[in-house]
Parts: C-alpha cells; sequence; structure tokens
C-alpha cells in the first residue's frame, strides 16, 4: 500500500514558476514508477511526467511540457517533486501525482495509487 500527499500548488503569473512535492509512504517507495498528471474543468485526466522506479534514470514527458517540466525523484526522502518552469494558462488544472509498481506508462488507468491533486492556477 502506498499513500500519496501533493503540495506546492498555488497561483503564478504566466511565465513564473512552481515546484510540487508528492511525499509517499510505504517501504517500497524506491522500487515504484511515479507519474504526475493534470486535469482541468471539464476535460479529461492527462499525463504529465513520469520517472521510473529504483535510480529513477528514465524519464517522460509529454509533448506539451518538455523543456518546461523536470521531474525529480529523492528516494532517501521518498519524495518526487515536479519543477514547472515558463507556465502557461493552460497548464491550469488540479495536478495528481500517482504510483504504479512497472514500466513507464502514460495511461491514468494503469497507476494504481493516487494522491489527493493539487490546485495549479496560472493567470494570463
Amino acid at each position: 500500500q502506498v499513500q500519496l500527499v501533493e503540495s506546492g500548488g498555488g497561483l503564478v503569473q504566466a511565465g513564473g514558476s512552481l515546484r510540487l512535492s508528492c511525499a509517499a509512504s510505504g517501504r517500497t517507495f524506491t522500487s515504484y514508477t511515479m507519474g504526475w498528471f493534470r486535469q482541468a474543468p471539464g476535460k479529461e485526466r492527462e499525463f504529465v511526467a513520469a520517472i521510473s522506479g529504483n535510480s529513477g534514470t528514465s524519464t517522460l514527458y509529454t509533448d506539451s511540457v518538455k523543456g518546461r517540466f523536470t521531474i525529480s525523484r529523492d528516494n532517501a526522502k521518498n519524495t518526487v517533486d515536479l519543477q514547472m518552469n515558463s507556465l502557461k494558462p493552460e497548464d491550469t488544472a488540479v495536478y495528481y501525482c500517482a504510483a504504479r509498481w512497472g514500466a513507464l506508462v502514460t495511461v491514468p488507468r494503469m497507476y494504481d495509487y493516487w494522491g489527493q491533486g493539487t490546485q495549479v492556477s496560472v493567470s494570463s
């Protein structure tokens, strides 16, 4: 069982930065693939970024955030972060942290554990 708690959301102007953090419980955190997803009002939940388990040497990003967002993990602290730079109004959404046992994937239903979400709002 893994419990996830996100933090770091807020309101920022376009071009600004935010850093989201996801704190995980569970002794096997290091083995889980971790992902960040987002959901805007009236839209489906979409993949943002993911990082592989253990050393986290593999990462995956959706095209719209490449070069702006960076996912990282600290296995000693059981955390996974999402550094978001050059934010745009279209990045506005509730951001969710998720975990799965297995390879990097982008499909939400293939993740087993979810946090409660944190709101990110970007004003123009």
